[in-house]
């Protein structure tokens, strides 16, 4: 049985629940460590041996409009999903790939202070992200 969670979230947002609509949600928000398109077919494919590549794009790509999940772009430029709506950055490991979320209010904070004096001419700021790259320890 699907995940009461995850079928809320998608009758809350217009979206038909589907058996493959629900199999991909419940792939991003049970990893948790920003899996790739190819990673999700990989786990839905237990389930569903037969789904196409391409259906789970159109539903990754149906959930970022809706701003369900968002799209996490590595320094190889290769896309990861990531469900998490609380505040948060990610720090990102160059040799593993790894990417895991980083909360910190202050940052925030600090942030939020700094774009409010500095403003940047002909450009509204909706959200900010940070990035921060280097290696995990092992």
């Amino acid at each position: 049985m699907a995940d009461k969670e995850v079928i809320k979230i998608l009758t809350e947002n217009n979206l038909k629940v589907t058996p493959q609509r629900v199999a991909v949600l419940e792939v991003i928000m049970g990893l948790e460590n920003h899996p790739s398109a190819e990673n999700i077919v990989d786990y839905i494919r237990l389930n569903f041996p037969h789904v196409p590549f391409g259906t789970v794009y159109k539903i990754l790509d149906a959930f970022i409009e809706k701003e369900i999940i968002q799209r996490v772009k590595t320094e190889n430029g290769i896309i990861r999903y990531d469900s998490v709506k609380k505040p948060h950055h990610h720090l990102y490991c160059e040799d593993s790939e790894r990417i895991e979320d980083f909360y910190d209010e202050d940052l925030n904070k600090l942030l939020e202070n700094y774009f409010k004096k500095k403003k940047i001419p002909n450009f509204t700021i909706k959200d900010y992200k940070l990035q921060i790259v280097g290696k995990f320890k092992v």
